[in-house]
């Protein structure tokens, strides 16, 4: 009897003492936040060297944040029962592009930090007995934390992935219509374009499955292929925009399974991302004169459509002909355009060109081998001569007294 009365009036005492020694825990800590606070900002300093790197704002805003994750610990410490503040707490003192200067690995050790600080300090702050419980609370509170700092760190890269990909979609529409300005510069920048080397673009129907995730798988195969990469989808179209120092015609036809059935049509090479739109222009114009070569290959170059793009009424086209093909005829002499004229005008056919021009037939085979010296493309081929056939009509058209 006695001794249930001796156990029955210790217990009011060790119930009343627990809460005694909570709160005198509660208060130490509260008063520790300073303490902790200078010794976190000198670890930092000692022991992160990208810390040490960083310009001076950032490191400031690093500093806040290290203090936030201090006074987040004090505040949930002082309220165990509710859920740990995370690092969106953390991050809430400094500006969203601190995810931009650090990253995810250097904010887990930011953290980790914070934790090593005060659990370092943990027996010194900590009221005589609860030193175990202050412990225990900084390791689940770390947990908390570094499952929050990979949430705040995907979300951000999500933001930053829909803002890239509305962004690109204007460089490329821009290069589409031909409205290149000086903020192309800016924007393609902040998009990671290198600008080393040189640029095309390339142009063909979409796959029908090509939804955002391929799209961004196919951005990063291109960017593998080419160095510089942007992806554009208008309509059923596919716009490749590749850049890069090494062989960009290669590189297309390596991405050629990523396009749709049909044509595609590589434009032409120009010396950096601000010509491209010549290159667009010359793409497009190609893939709509395309179906009116059936046997076109599969990459075609633009310049290889010029007969075609001269009947859908492209205007380059036309003038790159006739400055490629008729000029340098005509100014050669010597009977080479003359020549050209006999032997197209007679169904290709050297013995009747040689009776046209009362020459010997090897003096026409000369003489048109002149002309693929002159022009690049040979008229005994089929498909050349029909490219060179279009030319001498545009310079006939242009020297009768019409705008070639």
């Amino acid at each position: 009897m006695s001794a249930t009365r001796r156990t029955t009036s210790r217990q009011p005492a060790s119930t009343s003492a627990a809460p005694v020694e909570a709160g005198q825990n509660l208060q130490r800590v509260r008063d520790a936040s300073g303490l902790l606070t200078a010794s976190a900002l000198r670890r930092l300093e000692d022991e992160l060297s990208w810390y040490r790197d960083l310009p001076a704002e950032d490191r400031s805003y690093v500093g806040l944040v290290a203090q936030a994750g201090i006074n987040a610990f004090t505040s949930w410490f002082t309220h165990p029962n509710t859920q740990p503040h995370g690092v969106g707490d953390m991050f809430s003192a400094a500006p969203p592009e601190l995810t931009r200067s650090i990253s995810l690995q250097q904010t887990l050790q930011l953290v980790r930090m914070v934790v090593d600080v005060v659990e370092t300090h943990s027996d010194q702050i900590a009221a005589p007995g609860a030193e175990r419980d202050l412990r225990e609370a900084v390791l689940r509170y770390s947990r908390e934390v570094a499952f929050s700092a990979a949430e705040v760190y995907a979300r951000a890269a999500e933001m930053r992935g829909a803002w890239d990909a509305r962004l690109e979609a204007l460089v490329v529409d821009a290069l589409v219509r031909g409205d290149a300005d000086d903020s192309l510069r800016s924007r393609v920048s902040a998009l990671g374009w290198s600008g080393r080397g040189s640029a095309l673009v390339v142009v063909g129907s979409a796959t029908a499955a090509l939804d955002d995730v391929r799209t961004a798988e196919l951005r990063r195969v291109a960017r593998r292929a080419a160095g510089d990469a942007l992806v554009g989808i208008h309509g059923d179209r596919l716009v490749l925009v590749l850049g890069g120092e090494g062989d960009l015609a290669a590189a297309a036809t390596a991405l050629l399974p990523r396009f749709g059935p049909g044509p595609v049509v590589i434009g032409s090479a120009v010396p950096s991302l601000t010509d491209a739109a010549r290159s667009a222009r010359a793409a497009l114009a190609g893939l709509a004169a395309a179906p009116a070569w059936p046997q076109a290959p599969r990459p075609v170059q633009a310049d290889d459509l010029l007969p075609e793009r001269v009947l859908t009424g492209d205007v380059t086209a036309r003038r790159t002909l006739v400055a490629q093909a008729f000029r340098p005829l005509e100014e050669a002499g010597g009977a080479v355009l003359e020549t050209l004229s006999a032997y197209l005008g007679t169904g290709r056919s050297l013995e009747a060109a040689a009776r046209r021009l009362y020459v010997h037939p090897n003096t026409v085979r000369y003489r048109l081998r002149k002309v693929s010296e002159i022009t690049g493309w040979d008229p005994l081929d089929a498909r050349e001569s029909f490219v060179l056939q279009v030319a001498l009509a545009l310079g006939q058209l242009g020297t009768s007294g019409e705008r070639p």
